[in-house]
């Protein structure tokens, strides 16, 4: 199925293109308005013969909002598919897909936790790898890591922009390794 079928078959503000990279692991990329993302999954399924769902999460697309993407596989035809949606970064939320596929229980509530992304439909949105008294959503690009607050990062980027780092780069030779001008018979 060409790419013009693959977006008549998903209906009207559908975008079809190909997945980044190419080659062999390329997937053909849906782009759904987030009302039809519920439908577009389950035409994945019933029409595409796509059985195995692989995996949903989201993107954090600062300042713009979130991407919510999801993988699904036909074991029979041996093909995949991912399907997008983007939400606004204001209450963000899209209709669960838990009917269509019950293996997406798990990933919607952690995309729910990490990003503070809705899934309309899902009452099992509870946390799931954070503990009870956790607050904020960490993969959300304005969440501030509370260890880097209470004590910088150690490290440099660059030479000079540390107090324990030297200006330049030195070459380092291995451990037991004379510097060169130390050899009998000076340089080889």
């Amino acid at each position: 199925m060409d790419f013009e079928e693959l977006g008549a078959l998903f209906g009207e503000g559908a975008t079809v293109s190909e997945s980044a990279g190419g080659g062999r692991f390329a997937r053909p990329t849906v782009d759904v308005p987030p009302q039809r993302w519920r439908d577009a999954l389950l035409i994945a399924r019933s029409q595409l013969a796509c059985d195995f769902f692989d995996w949903l999460s989201a993107v954090d697309e600062l300042p713009g909002g979130f991407t919510v993407v999801a993988h699904v596989y036909s074991t029979s035809l041996l093909h995949g598919l991912l399907l997008r949606t983007e939400l606004p970064r204001v209450a963000p939320a899209v209709d669960s897909v838990v009917e269509v596929y019950p293996g997406a229980a798990w990933h919607e509530r952690e995309t729910h936790e990490m990003f503070d992304i809705d899934f309309v439909g899902n009452d099992q949105l509870t946390p799931l790898l954070l503990p009870p008294e956790f607050e904020g959503h960490p993969l959300r690009k304005e969440f501030v890591l509370a260890s880097r607050v209470a004590k910088p990062w150690p490290g440099a980027k660059e030479p000079g922009e540390s107090e324990h780092t030297v200006n330049k780069r030195a070459p380092m030779r291995p451990p037991g390794v004379p510097d060169p001008s130390e050899w009998p018979g000076g340089r080889v």
